[in-house]
Order: structure tokens, then C-alpha cells, then sequence
């Protein structure tokens, strides 16, 4: 199937039923948002849902909304560090229609949607296995959505294990490191790369060249 094809299915976003704006489920992780709710009373402090078209020819997915990032702004890589060199390459490989991400801008991604394996913020940027685990019947639903021939880039080993065990693979069989590659269930691949954070960025583990190039494969993976 070409790109084009790819990007012309039909455009469907995250349902009620997938994504439930007050879930408490982990209780760690409810508590966390209600103390930072106290603090920062005019931040979202609630599960982030993905942003973009599910369905898209590309699913990101990275680990966990940031403290002053999608936990402030209710979208994924928005407001930190994390999400400048993600939105300035979904740029450059023609994948959103501006270079950045700012809350109420009119930011369009194309043939592309971004999520988290893990909706809430957790403390110190950590999720615990059981809250990967339980948020992951949303990550179930949004990776069924990816089409035959689509790309799913994870990014960090956390984000890489999760959809490995999610499309019910064996983690020691698709080992995650930077620009790894698997042929996965549905006619699909799953591309991996260190994530963009900014520990990554600033000591020179991720660079901007590795991480484009990253893209560039996604890019012709997509044809």
C-alpha cells in the first residue's frame, strides 16, 4: 500500500471507551496527579490521550507524559524539552505541519499520531511494571489501529517492551537499541530509537543526525 493510500484511510481519534479522561486506576498514579494538581492548579494533571489520526500510517510512542510538558498541556510532547526534536523531525520528514508544538496552536500531524504507553504522569518520569501493564489495554487499541504496511516507532526501551508485550511477542526475541527494526504482526514494523529527552539530547547519546535517521528509514518503510 502506498503512503498516499495510507494517509487518505479514514481518520479516526481515540473513543471514549479506549480513553477515560478521569481513570484512577493506578492508584500510585492518581495520587501523584492529585498532588500535583494542588501545586499546579492550571494543569491538565489527567490521563493524555494520543495526538493525531489513529490509523495513521505512523504510531509514535514514547514513555510517559513530562511533569511541565503533556501533564500541563493535555498533549503528548508538548510544553518540555522532550518534544522539540520530535516536532522539528515530524517536520523535516513532512509528518506535521509546523516545526513545534505549543497548546492552542493549530498543529496538524500527517500520516501520523503520537502516544505514551503510559497515559499519567508518573513520579521522577518512572513507571512501575504494574502501571505499564495496566495502562496498556489503551496502547492495545491504538497499535490494532495501525495499518498493514505502517511503522511503529517506540521510543526508549520502556515504550519498545511494552508494544513488544502488547502485540504479544517475547521481549528477549526483539531486543530493543537505537534503530532497531522487527517485522511485526499485521504486516507491520517496529522501529525503535533512544528517546529525545533532554538527558539523551545534552550528554550527545541522541543526536539529531540519529535521530532523523531514524525517520528517513521510517520514511521508506512507508514507501
Amino acid at each position: 500500500m502506498s503512503l498516499e493510500n495510507l494517509i487518505d484511510r479514514p481518520r479516526k481519534r481515540l473513543s471514549t471507551r479506549y480513553y477515560q479522561p478521569n481513570c484512577r486506576a493506578c492508584p500510585r498514579l492518581a495520587q501523584f496527579l492529585d498532588s500535583v494538581r494542588g501545586r499546579h492548579p492550571d494543569y491538565a494533571c489527567r490521563p493524555v490521550p494520543s495526538f493525531g489520526d489513529l490509523g495513521s500510517a505512523l504510531l509514535i510512542v514514547g514513555l510517559a507524559p513530562g511533569l511541565h510538558g503533556a501533564n500541563a498541556t493535555g498533549r503528548p510532547f508538548t510544553g518540555d524539552h522532550a518534544g522539540i526534536l520530535l516536532y522539528q523531525t515530524l517536520h523535516k520528514f513532512g509528518f506535521a505541519s509546523a516545526p513545534e508544538s505549543n497548546p492552542g496552536d493549530d498543529l496538524v500531524l500527517r500520516g501520523c499520531a503520537v502516544t505514551n504507553a503510559v497515559k499519567c504522569l508518573p513520579p521522577e518520569n518512572k513507571p512501575i511494571a504494574a502501571e505499564v501493564n495496566t495502562c496498556r489495554k489503551f496502547l492495545t487499541h491504538e497499535l490494532e489501529m495501525v495499518p498493514k504496511g505502517g511503522v511503529i516507532l517506540a521510543l526508549g526501551k520502556v515504550a519498545h517492551d511494552s508494544v513488544v508485550r502488547t502485540l504479544g511477542m517475547r521481549v528477549g526475541e526483539l531486543n530493543f537499541g537505537h534503530a532497531s527494526e522487527y517485522p511485526v504482526s499485521g504486516g507491520r514494523t517496529l522501529l525503535s530509537s533512544y528517546h529525545c529527552s533532554r538527558y539523551n539530547t545534552q550528554t550527545g547519546r541522541l543526536t539529531a543526525e540519529m535521530f532523523e535517521g531514524v525517520f528517513k528509514r521510517a520514511r521508506a518503510l512507508l514507501g
